[in-house]
């Protein structure tokens, strides 16, 4: 294991259980609310690189600096733009968020997802993306993409109706409207619900357990999930980016986006 981690803007890395067998990474714009810009980005995915290719780190623990874990992408500084002068979401999504998101579910170790706050939008693709979700009784997830004329993305249309089936990602999809912890555990999409009093020692405890125990058998059963339950990923990643490379192209997602910025609600004209 090398003996420093890399200093990054916008992700924090640290040793943590078991004399740093388990490698916690926090994503770090808190006054933005850890919302994803084109930085956030490149930092995390070589995070979750770094922790692939680590072989003393045995676990991975994902969290958030502040008050969310993270509240998606930040519309005002996420993406590049297309020659049209439009946000180029395609290219923000096939090079740098999916690589994170099968990065994390192919890298052969347990990762945990400590949702500390709100987990919106492709961050809610981050936490999901994870084999276990721990989450306080304050957080929420949000897929928020149809607030302004979007689609989920990040994998949103596999983790979801895997977890909690195609009704509720319809739902989730289709309103836009924030499912609170409790109702998110009771509908599968987070595995351990603690206080917020309790949630860093939860955190602690179990990142310990993961990363004291055996790893070859954790990464196996993720193959196993991978093969199964989440078969079909890259192929529908690449929908997921097409589809939302349309809709960032129509006047429902201007409207959306204005409407965003002026704290008003969207009148949506269905084009």
């Amino acid at each position: 294991m090398a003996a420093t981690l890399p200093e990054l803007e916008t992700v924090t890395l640290r040793r943590g259980a078991s004399n740093g067998a388990e490698l916690r990474i926090e994503l770090n714009r808190p006054e933005r609310m850890n919302a994803w810009d084109k930085q956030l980005g490149i930092d995390l995915l070589a995070a979750v690189e770094l922790a692939t290719g680590d072989d003393g780190v045995r676990a991975v623990t994902i969290t958030g600096a502040g008050r969310a874990f993270s509240s998606g992408a930040d519309l005002r500084s996420g993406f590049d733009l297309t020659p049209a002068g439009r946000p180029d979401v395609g290219a923000a999504l096939r090079e740098r968020y999916h690589p994170i998101i099968t990065g994390v579910r192919r890298m052969p170790k347990p990762v945990l997802a400590a949702v500390n706050g709100p987990a919106a939008g492709i961050g809610c693709s981050l936490a999901l993306a994870c084999e276990l979700v721990l989450a306080t009784e304050s957080a929420y997830l949000l897929l928020a993409f149809v607030n302004i004329g979007l689609v989920p993305d990040g994998g949103l249309s596999v983790f979801v109706p895997a977890r909690a089936g195609a009704g509720r990602a319809a739902e989730m999809a289709l309103l836009g409207e924030r499912v609170p912890a409790a109702r998110a555990s009771a509908w599968g999409l987070v595995d351990r619900l603690v206080s917020d009093d309790s949630f860093g020692a939860e955190v602690d405890a179990l990142a310990e357990r993961l990363a004291t125990g055996p790893t070859r058998a954790y990464a196996a059963a993720k193959v196993q999930l991978n093969a199964r339950a989440y078969a079909g990923l890259d192929e529908q990643l690449e929908l997921e980016a097409s589809l939302q490379e349309e809709m960032a192209g129509s006047a429902d997602f201007d409207e959306g986006v204005s409407a965003f910025v002026e704290k008003r609600p969207p009148r949506f004209a269905g084009n």
